[in-house]
Formats: C-alpha cells, sequence, structure tokens
C-alpha cells in the first residue's frame, strides 16, 4: 500500500501521513497488515504525568465481524431527516453545510415548524429583538416536542438584542412597503399601537449628531431617506429609495457618502439582554449568539457567567458586525465558541465591495481556530416577498459553501417571509449541488494547519484527526466514524473538510445539540462503554439492523480510549472497517 507513517523526532506531537505519488484508491480487497506507530521523546513530560500515550493505526480490510457478545438492545439516536436522507441517497448525499432558520410569526406554530424541520433545519434561532419572552417560550417548547415525540434533533439558538441605539419599528407585524417620496416621522415618543408613516426609536437619543441633508439607511439598504428637518429629537424624512420597511430594522446615518460614527459607549450586553440569558439558561437552549461583539472580554464574561449559573453547557457564538470587531477578530473568534458573519450590519461599516473577500478571510480564521462559522444576512432577501430568488442570491449562497462555511442562516426569509420553507428548500439544494460539484471536481479546500494543541496529548489528537482525513480521502471511504465525549475530535475532522461525511457518536445530548454546527458532523446519541471495539461493533450493528449501512461500505473509524484499570493507556485508534 502506498501509505508511509512518520513520526517527527523533532516534534512528538507531530504526526504526519505521507502519500506516494498515486491518485488510485488503494484496493481494500487484500489482506493489508497493520502498521503501527509509538511517539517517543518528550519523556520527561510523560514522566511528569504517568501517562503512557500510544496512538495505533489498523487497516482491517477482512471487515467488522459481528461479535456474539454484543447485543442490539439500546436505540440509535439518529436524527430521523438525517436516517431517510442517507436511506434514499447514501452515504455521499447527505449536505454537510448547515442551515440555520429565525423562528418568527410566520413560522412559529407546531405544524410550520415541522416543516421547516422536515425541510432540513438544523437549528432554530430566536432573535430576542422582536415578541415576548412568553412567545419564544412557546416556540422552545415547541421544538423540544417535536424532538421528543417526532425524532428530530434541532438546536435552539437565542441572539441577544444587544445595546442597540440604531433601531426603529413600525409597529406591524410583518414588512411595510416604502414608497419614494413619501415623508415620515422618525419618533422616540412611546404610544401604543401604530400610526401612519411614523416610526419609533429605541433610543432616546437615537438623533443624535444627526443633521439636516443626512441619509438614513434602512437595514443596510432596504430603503433610504433624507432628513428634510429636525425637531427636537425627532426627524422628519423623505424615502429616496422606495423599498421594504420590516419590523425593529436598523438604521445608519450617511453623510457625503461616509457612514457617521456615534459613540455611546455603551455596554454589549444590556439590562435586557442579562435578563434574556437568564431566560435562556431557564429553557435550557444550545447557543447564545452575542449581538455587537467588539472585543473577546464581552464572550469571556458571558462565558463565565454561564459557567457559574447554568449546569448545561451553553456554547457562545460572537456576531462579527462592525469594524471594530474585525479589528480585534482573532481574539473574538479564539474566545468564542463559534463566529456569525453579519453580513447586513457589517455592510454599513465597510464597503460593499470589501465583503466577500472579508467574509472568506474570516472562515479561513475560524477553520484555523476550530470554531464553527455561520454565513447570515440577505442570502435570499428577495424571497421575503416572492417565491424564487434572484440568481446572484443562488450564487451567493454556492460561494459561501465553496468557502467551507459550516451553517448558512436565513432570517427574515423564514421570520416574517411568505416563503419561509421554499427559501430553505433553496438553501439545502443549492449547497448540496455545490457540494458535489466540489467532490467531482476535486476541490479540496486546503488548510494551512494552524496548530491548536499546547500538551503533548492535544497534539496528539489534532495529528490523528488530520491524518484521519487525508487517509479517507485517498482510500475513498463511505464515511467516517468517531466516538467522542465532548465534540472535540468529531469539530478536528470537521476542520479538515473530508469528502466522506462524519458520523459522531455520543452519550451526551448536549454534545450532539452543539455538533448541529459542525460541517459535515452527523451526530448520534448512543450509549457508550469504555471498550472501544464494543462501541464499533455496538454501532454498526445498529446501524445494519436499520438498512443505514450495507456489505461492502468502508468506513473510517476513529476512537478515543480513555486510561481504565484495565487499560492503562490513552489509546486513540484510526480503523478502516470493510462491512461484511
Amino acid at each position: 500500500m502506498a501509505m508511509v507513517l512518520k513520526s517527527m523526532a523533532a516534534s512528538p506531537g507531530n504526526l504526519t501521513l505521507v502519500r506516494q505519488p498515486t491518485h488510485h484508491l488503494v484496493d481494500l480487497s487484500n489482506r493489508v497488515s497493520n502498521l503501527g506507530f509509538s511517539f517517543k521523546g518528550d519523556e520527561k513530560w510523560k514522566r511528569k504525568h504517568r501517562v503512557k500515550v500510544r496512538a495505533i493505526v489498523e487497516v482491517d480490510v477482512e471487515g467488522l465481524k459481528r461479535r456474539s457478545s454484543v447485543s442490539l438492545e439500546g436505540t440509535l439516536g439518529l436524527d430521523m431527516v438525517s436516517e431517510g436522507e442517507l436511506m434514499v441517497k447514501g452515504f455521499r448525499g447527505l449536505r454537510k453545510t448547515k442551515l440555520v432558520c429565525t423562528v418568527g410569526p410566520a413560522c412559529s406554530s407546531l405544524e410550520d415548524l415541522e416543516k421547516m424541520a422536515l425541510g432540513g433545519m438544523n437549528v432554530a434561532r430566536l432573535n430576542m429583538c422582536h415578541g415576548t419572552r412568553e412567545w419564544h417560550r412557546d416556540v422552545i417548547r415547541k421544538i423540544k416536542k417535536l424532538n421528543e415525540e417526532q425524532g428530530f434533533a434541532v438546536s435552539v439558538m437565542i441572539d441577544t438584542e444587544g445595546s442597540q441605539i440604531h433601531v426603529v419599528d413600525h409597529g406591524e407585524p410583518s414588512s411595510v412597503k416604502v414608497e419614494e417620496d413619501s415623508i415620515w416621522l422618525f419618533t422616540a415618543e412611546r404610544f401604543e399601537g401604530t400610526r401612519p408613516l411614523t416610526v419609533q426609536a429605541s433610543y432616546p437619543g437615537f438623533s443624535e449628531g444627526i443633521e439636516v441633508g443626512d441619509e438614513l439607511v434602512i437595514d443596510g439598504g432596504m430603503s433610504s431617506f433624507v432628513v428634510i428637518e429636525k425637531i427636537g429629537n425627532d426627524l422628519n424624512c423623505k424615502c429616496i429609495d422606495a423599498g421594504l420597511f420590516l419590523p425593529g430594522a436598523k438604521f445608519s446615518s450617511r453623510r457625503d457618502g461616509k457612514l457617521v460614527k456615534r459613540n455611546y459607549k455603551l455596554p454589549t450586553l444590556s439590562t435586557k439582554d442579562w435578563a434574556d440569558i437568564n431566560f435562556g439558561i431557564a429553557e435550557e437552549v444550545d447557543f447564545f449568539a452575542l449581538s455587537f461583539v467588539n472585543h473577546a472580554d464581552s464572550v469571556k464574561d458571558l462565558k463565565n457567567y454561564l459557567s457559574g449559573k447554568s449546569t448545561k453547557p451553553i456554547k457562545v457564538l460572537a456576531k462579527i458586525e462592525s469594524l471594530e470587531s474585525l479589528h480585534n477578530l482573532e481574539e473574538i473568534v479564539k474566545a468564542s465558541d463559534g463566529i456569525m458573519v453579519a453580513r447586513g450590519d457589517l455592510g454599513v461599516e465597510i464597503p460593499l465591495e470589501q465583503i466577500p473577500t472579508v467574509q472568506e478571510g474570516i472562515i479561513r480564521i475560524c477553520r484555523q481556530q476550530n470554531k464553527p462559522v455561520i454565513v447570515a444576512s440577505q442570502l435570499l432577501e428577495s424571497m421575503v416577498e416572492y417565491p424564487t430568488p434572484t440568481r446572484a442570491e443562488v450564487a451567493d449562497i454556492s460561494e459561501a459553501v465553496r468557502q467551507y462555511a459550516d451553517a448558512l442562516m436565513l432570517s427574515g426569509e423564514s421570520a416574517i417571509g411568505s416563503f419561509g420553507q421554499k427559501a430553505l428548500a433553496v438553501l439545502d439544494m443549492t449547497s448540496s449541488r455545490m457540494e458535489s460539484w466540489s467532490r467531482k471536481e476535486n476541490r479540496q479546500s486546503l488548510l494551512n494547519h494552524h496548530k491548536l494543541g499546547a500538551s503533548l496529548p492535544e497534539c496528539i489528537t489534532e495529528q490523528i484527526c488530520n491524518c484521519a482525513v487525508e487517509m479517507a480521502n485517498n482510500l475513498g471511504v463511505d464515511a467516517i466514524f468517531v466516538y467522542t465525549k465532548h465534540g472535540h475530535m468529531a469539530s478536528l475532522l470537521s476542520r479538515n473538510r473530508p469528502d466522506p461525511p462524519i458520523f459522531a457518536f455520543t452519550d451526551d445530548e448536549n454534545t450532539r445539540m452543539a455538533l448541529n454546527l459542525q460541517w459535515g458532523v452527523v451526530p448520534l446519541l448512543v450509549d457508550l462503554s469504555d471498550e472501544a471495539e464494543s462501541n464499533i461493533s455496538k454501532s454498526v450493528d445498529l446501524m445494519k439492523s436499520k438498512g443505514l449501512i450495507n456489505k461492502g461500505d468502508v468506513v473510517l473509524v476513529i476512537s478515543d480510549v480513555a486510561p481504565t484499570r484495565t487499560t492503562p493507556m490513552a489509546l486513540q485508534s484510526i480503523q478502516v472497517k470493510s462491512i461484511i
């Protein structure tokens, strides 16, 4: 077999897989002898921690033999959508890009949520800018009911409002069309209900620094106004670009084509945000998306708060939506559990033509740091009003998939649009087609591996996963199986964007839900033991019993066995199994 495993003496954790020059798949019909290697060097570290670390790579093409001691007791916790797609499309037909949908009035019923879940929604996003906590609580419990009773595995994300001073609301439950030359009043006055051509601002001093002649841009360009009169804190404005006015719209002001900077020095998290966070903790959500993050300290503060308040490990994502956040990007990514590229607000802060390259740069940094990244805002904006997308929108989605973003997100398209399910279908279809094309064209995105691990075990795990993906691609296996407690090895595999899908077997429900944002990872909830071979046999038998894996399928298996009384070594292994 044209494959060499090499251990670098200069760096004990640096295990690399060297491929001989061949582009042919290895013939797995012949017996291949086992290849083993052990890490040498760094004896001082190993003596200090009294741990023996050994890595084994085993290629076993005789197949996974059924053991009589293994029973089919227990269940295979695979969500019904992935199970159905696997039955119909096979391993390579599974979509790898994850889909996030914002839940709003247009899709909040139990029936609509079920349709969204069936359509491929991996994560449901709740925007705390809109709706009451009682409304959000009702949605969360509906989603959990669907998960429990219908076999879905949809995660829940709460998106904090942030200390937003540049928000205006016309009071209507859905979008309002703005006609050119119409005159609108922007006011901080509090009133109930709605008034014709009047919008309320969320902050009394919203008009500070704004002058007559300035341009107000709504939601990054959905519509635009020019200030014709300033009366106290209120603004009379004339529409110069007709368009849509969404509920709770954000606005920015420009003067002579340049953004008017207004520094109010408000905290990232407002008093309301902390109340919303406590609400999310009580409802046991899976993710918090933190708005208007400009510094890593905001993320660290929230994570520290959660560690003391929540018994559930809730992930914290940082939204990149300002020029200042770009200046501190690497520190923010490092502190966060993931990133959301909020292109709408970001497009107001930086020139529009820079958005594509900035987006690609953020995705690259997130992959290097092994953090999932969501591309959000205006993916299918036209589908808020129309049943079909523009061709440019489809191209935009394809580019995000080509850049290997972990997830794509719908905002108003699903929350208030008339065609949310169709928009979700467009995301599903376009991302699946782009992934298929990339595989056929062999357009594997090479990652300049950024070393993450500091300790020897961390380095070993990282290199094991890097090599496993290269082996999986070279051998052309059907799937990758990984057994993981906290999802770390699954995320390291995902980081490398392998050709075959990654099936992550875990016995932790929180890990399962967190992996819903990881590219190419299909999380399964199963009972795991300390015996690696028992776990492998049991999970394969369960999949065979459901008809999800067939004779002749070849899977690459990565397992991580912690030291026990019977197994005093920390053992990580890569095995290639042919199903018989």
